[in-house]
């Protein structure tokens, strides 16, 4: 099946397309590194700021439940107020925020300049896939959402490799700080071509912003977010699980209010849409075990085997570039097997996963089979996650972009998070006794839920060439 699905006509349509979409994507990666590039930095903010365990982990933290926070609004304000305007105004936040970080005289102002990041990264995130959706069509669609797809593949290895470069090179003896500050520069940049480059789309057209599900979808996205992220460190307290039973119950809480206004913030009827509910579930699963895959090796390389985190991120980094590469490449394969990359492409990566767990069992580096399963991973993953996005699209017409813009968006950062949560505290737990031990369980169980993720990609492939 080849990707022709045209677009209609749309008004403003940018004059240089591929340009437009470089800008936007060198956003969204400096949006993306800032979720891992702080990791490196912790001991150094630790020292300087003399910031407690508590408010270090809220460092980390605060840009994801700023991130996760405002996702679904992000997209839906863009159709209602312009995709230009929102996607500058996310990046001007953004780079603002992070001289604030940069900045930031303690550990108080640090967090709460990383939750303000996390929300400018939010306004602007969901527009790249409406404006995509926008103005691309047929293949030119399926190789932007390609190079979609390499940003966020490259951009989550990438946090660790910039982070401990600039770090370890104490720029003007400024030590941690320009792992922020580097950020402003590129974010000026981005927000002055993005401006004229970037048509301004969207329109009110009688529609108003549903502030009712508003209410209920930010708490609910928090009491959800907020004890994945905190609850190993703090020990799993009760008010973890009271908080995400309340996430749950606003959530679905969330779905009746979103059937009954009249303009909802999401339209949940999206979801009959051919090709979108078992595109998000195998996105759901594909990502959730790709964050925890990140999180529990570099936790193994640095914890059990003692790397540096620079070290680390420079043996991951192979398999995020080949990953990239072969997302961005993707739909030159032949037309005929198009609709069968994911299912083969997961299938694939859970062999790579289930060979890193084989390869690092005996508490080694694994030698030459652990850079094999990366090298497999790379390819299978990135042809497969490229395809999803696009299958996940075809059917999707322009009207429904910021409601599955938003929906996408949210999957992608709720399902890391979830990942990481889930393997990273099963990780931990075991890694007590052996990180060998920790390392293989987590890898086997990333595996089986990547299985998992391939059955629903089976559905989107049947899907995608039913007539």
């Amino acid at each position: 099946m080849t990707l022709t699905t045209p677009a209609p006509a749309v008004p403003g349509r940018s004059t240089r397309p591929w340009f437009m979409l470089g800008v936007l994507l060198l956003g969204q990666f400096m949006a993306l590194l800032d979720v891992t590039v702080v990791n490196v930095a912790m001991t150094d903010i630790r020292t300087d700021l003399h910031a407690s365990g508590a408010a270090l982990q809220l460092v980390v933290s605060g840009y994801t439940v700023g991130y996760a926070m405002l996702l679904i609004t992000g997209a839906r304000l863009g159709e209602l107020y312009g995709r230009r305007r929102m996607f500058v105004t996310g990046v001007v936040a953004f780079t603002v925020f992070s001289l604030l970080c940069g900045l930031a005289p303690g550990a108080g102002t640090l967090i709460v300049a990383r939750i303000a990041q996390g929300a400018g990264a939010a306004l602007m995130m969901p527009q790249v896939i409406s404006v995509i959706q926008a103005q691309f069509s047929g293949p030119a669609r399926a190789k932007a959402l390609s190079a979609y797809t390499a940003v966020i593949s490259v951009a989550f290895v990438a946090g660790q490799v910039v982070g401990g470069v600039l770090v370890g090179a104490d720029l003007f003896g400024a030590g941690w700080r320009p792992i922020f500050l580097v950020n402003v520069p590129i974010g000026v940049l981005v927000a002055v071509l993005a401006a004229k480059l970037v048509p301004g789309g969207g329109t009110r057209n009688g529609h108003r912003l549903d502030f009712a599900g508003l209410a209920i979808a930010v708490p609910a996205v928090v009491l959800v977010v907020l004890p994945l992220v905190l609850g190993h460190e703090t020990g799993w307290p009760a008010w973890t699980f009271a908080s995400l039973v309340a996430g749950a119950l606003l959530a679905a809480l969330f779905v009746v209010v979103e059937r009954r206004v009249r303009d909802p913030l999401v339209n949940l009827d999206v979801l009959r849409i051919r090709g979108v509910a078992p595109g998000l579930a195998a996105l759901a699963a594909g990502v959730a075990s790709y964050g925890g895959f990140l999180f529990c090796l570099a936790l193994h390389l640095q914890t059990g085997l003692g790397d540096t985190a620079l070290t680390a991120g420079l043996t991951m980094a192979p398999g995020g570039v080949v990953f990239g590469l072969c997302g961005f490449f993707w739909h030159r394969l032949p037309a005929r097997v198009h609709a069968a990359v994911t299912p083969i492409g997961y299938a694939g990566s859970a062999a790579a996963y289930a060979l890193l767990a084989l390869s690092l069992r005996d508490g080694g580096h694994g030698g030459a089979l652990f850079f094999v399963a990366l090298m497999l991973f790379g390819l299978s993953m990135g042809p497969a996650f490229g395809s999803l996005m696009a299958h996940s699209l075809t059917h999707v017409p322009l009207a429904s972009a910021a409601d599955v813009s938003g929906l996408l968006t949210t999957t992608l950062q709720l399902g890391q998070v979830v990942g990481v949560a889930t393997f990273g505290s099963a990780f931990l737990t075991l890694a007590g006794g052996s990180s060998a031990h920790a390392i293989t369980t987590t890898m086997t169980g990333a595996a089986v839920l990547l299985l998992v993720g391939a059955g629903f990609a089976v559905v989107l492939a049947r899907a995608s060439v039913r007539r």
